[in-house]
């Protein structure tokens, strides 16, 4: 039987450095939690680092994902739909998205129930991976936990530049390697995502 869902509706922005630093931004302002914002960070060495703004959300998230260090610190973004501003305690990232692609598109065009369902999730989990190579749009999330993305649209990210404990990390590179918090990774290629993400607790987990 299906556990309990919760669902957050928002947008993910993934972005490598050329220093080798991988930086994902979840950005929610509808979620069990209210609105908040979380940022997840893997260094070259592959130490991965949550940076969360209480110590309710940050307990959630690492159930869900995997780190290796968790930072409760206050977390903002803001700005446009295209030009963002992320402060997150030692972080500081600016980015700027291009137009949506192709892809974002089609994506903007698929109706919203379709977006939560499971099922859609599982239809599109295969050819998310031979279009973004590293994404997955379903797989299990932390112990008892289930996970699916629905993506509602995409655009590039065409510029970015972040500071971290008072180090430039290097012009915007592709998330490369893939990230490892999860059971899959944004994609490759540097991407501001709209999407809504469930998650379904098993028994144990609520």
């Amino acid at each position: 039987m299906a556990g309990e869902r919760l669902r957050f509706d928002g947008w993910i922005a993934g972005v490598g450095t050329a220093s080798g630093t991988r930086l994902v931004v979840g950005h929610w302002p509808r979620s069990p939690f209210g609105a908040f914002s979380d940022v997840m960070v893997e260094h070259p060495d592959g130490v991965r680092v949550l940076l969360a703004p209480s110590g309710r959300i940050a307990e959630f998230v690492a159930a869900t994902y995997r780190f290796d260090r968790i930072e409760v610190v206050p977390v903002a973004v803001t700005g446009t739909r295209t030009l963002w501003r992320v402060e997150a305690g030692p972080l500081s990232l600016r980015l700027r998205a291009g137009r949506p692609s192709a892809l974002g598109r089609l994506l903007s065009a698929v109706p919203a129930p379709l977006v939560r369902s499971p099922h859609w999730a599982a239809l599109c989990d295969v050819p998310a991976r031979l279009l973004l190579p590293g994404v997955r749009t379903l797989g299990r999330a932390g112990p008892g936990r289930r996970e699916w993305y629905g993506a509602r649209g995409l655009r590039p990210v065409v510029a970015a530049d972040a500071v971290l404990d008072g180090v430039e990390l290097g012009s915007l590179a592709p998330l490369d390697p893939p990230v490892a918090f999860g059971f899959g990774s944004a994609p490759r290629t540097p991407s501001l995502v709209r999407v809504t993400t469930t998650v379904e607790l098993g028994a144990a987990a609520r």
